[in-house]
C-alpha cells in the first residue's frame, strides 16, 4: 500500500481500518479556500466496493442545530425581530402561562432554560405532531432558567417552533431560503431524501422495521416522529456544503446571518456556570474558551469546528453509528483531528 502523504488522510484512513467507522469525509480550510479534503473507507462494511466519496451525503444529526436552527435564529435577530433577553411568554402566546414562559431565547441557546433532558417523545406525548408540540411546551422545568447548564435536544426543538411562530414559515423553508440557498449549499436538505439521491447517502443504524440500515431517512427517533424535519435533527449534507457554511463564519456573505451574530455566539455566554457555552456552540473538547476553537457534534458520528482567531474551520463526517454506539473510539479520532486542524 502506498504511503499516504496527507496527515488528515493518514489519521482517518487508519481509524476506518481499525473499525472506528465504515467511512469518513473531511475538509479543513480558511476564509478563502479548502486546504485539505477527501474521503476514506466504504459507505457500508457489508459492501466494501462502494467507497465513501467527497460528495457522500451524511445524516448529520445534531449538526442540524447549527446548520438550521442557530443560523435561522441569527437571521431573525439580525432583522431586529427577536430580543434574546425577552421572556418567551411576553411575546409567544403558546408559551404564555406555561412553565417556560419566564425563560428566554438566550436561555435556550445556552442550554440553561431548565428543560428536561433526553426523553422518548412518542412515549410521553403520542405520535401526533401537535400533541408533541403542546406536550414539550407544557413540560415542567428541572430548575429555574439561568441556574444551570445542561445540554438537551428540547432547546433546539423549541427554538425551531419559535422561528416558525415569528416568521409564519416552516423551519425547512426558513433554512433553505435564508441560509442554504444564499450560501450555495445545494446538497443540503431535510430528509427523507428522494430515491435518486439515496445511493450516495451513508447508511446509519440497522432499522428493525425495514430490516436494513437507515439510508436517506433520519436516524433520530424524534425527528422521524415529526416527519423527518425539526430543530433536533433531520439535515443531510456533504463536507463541501458545510465548508461553505463555515466560511460564512469567517468571511460573511451578505444576505444570511451576520458577523455580529457569529461574534455574539462564539464566546462564553453562560457567565460562571459550567460547562461554558456560547450560543449553541461550545469550546471544543480538549480546549479552553480562550483557545477560541468552537465545536458542535452529532450522534451519528459528525462534527464541525471553527476558530475566528485562527481563521480556520474543519468538518469531519462519519457514519460510525453503522458499526457502534460506543462514542469512545471516535472521540479520540476527533481530538486528534482537531489538533491537526488547529494545533
Amino acid at each position: 500500500m502506498a504511503q499516504l502523504s496527507d496527515p488528515f488522510e493518514r489519521l482517518l484512513d487508519g481509524a476506518a481500518r481499525a473499525g472506528t467507522y465504515p467511512g469518513a469525509a473531511w475538509a479543513v480550510g480558511d476564509a478563502r479556500a479548502t486546504l485539505s479534503s477527501g474521503a476514506v473507507g466504504p459507505l457500508d462494511p457489508t459492501r466494501p466496493d462502494e467507497p465513501t466519496r467527497p460528495d457522500t451525503l451524511f445524516d448529520v444529526a445534531s449538526l442540524t442545530k447549527i446548520l438550521a436552527v442557530w443560523a435561522v435564529v441569527g437571521t431573525i435577530v439580525d432583522a431586529g425581530k427577536l430580543d434574546l433577553t425577552a421572556p418567551l411568554g411576553s411575546y409567544w402566546p403558546e408559551a404564555a402561562g406555561r412553565p417556560l414562559a419566564g425563560a428566554t431565547a438566550h436561555h435556550l441557546l445556552t442550554h440553561s432554560a431548565g428543560l428536561p433532558l433526553r426523553a422518548n417523545l412518542r412515549h410521553l406525548y403520542g405520535s401526533d405532531p401537535q400533541d408533541v408540540r403542546d406536550g414539550v411546551l407544557a413540560e415542567p422545568l428541572r430548575h429555574r432558567p439561568g441556574e444551570a447548564v445542561a445540554y438537551t435536544d428540547r432547546a433546539a426543538l423549541i427554538l425551531g417552533y419559535l422561528t416558525e411562530h415569528l416568521t409564519r414559515e416552516p423551519l425547512p423553508r426558513l433554512a433553505r431560503d435564508r441560509v442554504w440557498t444564499p450560501l450555495a449549499m445545494s446538497d443540503t436538505r431535510f430528509g427523507p431524501l428522494p430515491v435518486e439521491t439515496r445511493a450516495r447517502c451513508a447508511p446509519t443504524e440497522h432499522d428493525e422495521e425495514s430490516g436494513a440500515p437507515l439510508r436517506g431517512t433520519v436516524h433520530d427517533f424524534s425527528a422521524r416522529l415529526l416527519g423527518g424535519a425539526c430543530g433536533i435533527a433531520g439535515v443531510f449534507t456533504t463536507v463541501d456544503d458545510i465548508g461553505r457554511f463555515l466560511r460564512q463564519l469567517l468571511a460573511p456573505v451578505p444576505g444570511t446571518f451576520s458577523a455580529d451574530w457569529t461574534a455574539a455566539s462564539l464566546r462564553v455566554r453562560t457567565g460562571r456556570l459550567l460547562p461554558p457555552r456560547g450560543l449553541f456552540w461550545h469550546p471544543a473538547p480538549g480546549t479552553e474558551p480562550t483557545d477560541d476553537v468552537w465545536a458542535h457534534f452529532g450522534f451519528t458520528g459528525t462534527g464541525l469546528w471553527v476558530s475566528p482567531g485562527r481563521g480556520r474551520w474543519a468538518v469531519l463526517l462519519t457514519n460510525r453509528l453503522r458499526l457502534t454506539r460506543d462514542p469512545g473510539p471516535l472521540t479520540r479520532v476527533r481530538d486528534a483531528f482537531r489538533s491537526l486542524a488547529f494545533g
